[in-house]
């Protein structure tokens, strides 16, 4: 179906049901390059910063190296870079021979990485960039690195709606979003925003994952809610949105984290999660 003659040239305010408007989803795709193969790509979000997104992310890719997947980590929060120090990632990032491709780090279970920290001359140094400068290096990350057989690539992107999600809505091809939560009052306003952005950029949403979600006593077993009764069910009730995972506050975890083992943390409980993931 070709243009029809009273075309405006404006989507946004037509409901004629024309080519353009069929291709125009895609039309910001950026592609990867020549040589590289990337599957799947599940992107993790948050509302609002220090849920854990971050470490979601990291336990999500390793979760799915263990099941035998290539798994890789593109690190799109570009100015609060934290994956490369979560596996223990400290040398930037290599060239292909011609001088043209990035070729990502690789983690001692064999997870691909991406990362501003691994561009940077030292790993301590500010990203102190505007937003245009940023999206661009989120899509150099994706198009200009050699991505080789990657089934599964894991997004950690920075919190809130701002350019660098809308980037990697508009320029990456998303299968599905982990919406990354925290057990406080003001959790439904965080996932409803964003709930709403994904559904404004068409994007599937896998589910919700809680973190810090209670600690488990070491005496009795109890399980008690440090930061609150989780209101996990019924948000997720109210938006239609799968649970993925309540993940616990785990001494161990903050420790593998700081000491860049966290390919060695028991995640067992993202094994649903990680499910969800493998059945797209």
């Amino acid at each position: 179906m070709s243009e029809p003659e009273n075309c405006g040239g404006s989507c946004s305010t037509c409901s004629l049901d024309c080519d353009s408007r069929k291709t125009g989803k895609n039309s910001f795709e950026e592609k990867l390059s020549e040589g590289s193969s990337v599957k799947k790509v599940i992107g993790i979000i948050s509302g609002k910063g220090g849920v854990g997104k971050s470490l979601v992310t990291s336990m999500m890719a390793c979760r799915m190296r263990a099941r035998n997947h290539r798994t890789a980590i593109l690190d799109a929060d570009i100015t609060g870079p934290s994956i490369p120090k979560s596996f223990g990632l400290h040398e930037p990032v290599g060239v292909t021979p011609d001088g043209k491709l990035m070729i990502p780090g690789v983690s001692a279970t064999g997870i691909e990485i991406i990362s501003a920290n691994m561009v940077l001359e030292n790993e301590t140094d500010p990203v102190i960039w505007r937003g245009p400068v940023i999206a661009g290096a989120v899509k150099q990350f994706w198009g200009e690195t050699l991505w080789q057989d990657i089934e599964y690539m894991f997004v950690d992107m920075p919190p809130g709606t701002g350019d660098v999600p809308l980037t990697v809505f508009q320029s990456l091809p998303v299968d599905g979003i982990i919406i990354v939560t925290s057990p406080q009052e003001l959790v439904s306003m965080i996932v409803a925003k964003a709930v709403n952005m994904a559904k404004k950029m068409n994007v599937p949403i896998l589910g919700l994952v809680e973190n810090m979600s209670y600690l488990t006593c070491p005496d009795c077993g109890k399980k008690i809610s440090v930061f609150g009764e989780s209101h996990l069910e019924e948000v997720a009730k109210e938006y239609g949105i799968p649970v993925l995972a309540q993940i616990p506050i785990r001494p161990e975890i903050a420790r593998a984290v700081d000491e860049g083992t966290v390919e060695y943390i028991d995640a067992d409980f993202l094994d649903h999660a990680a499910d969800v993931v493998e059945s797209l």
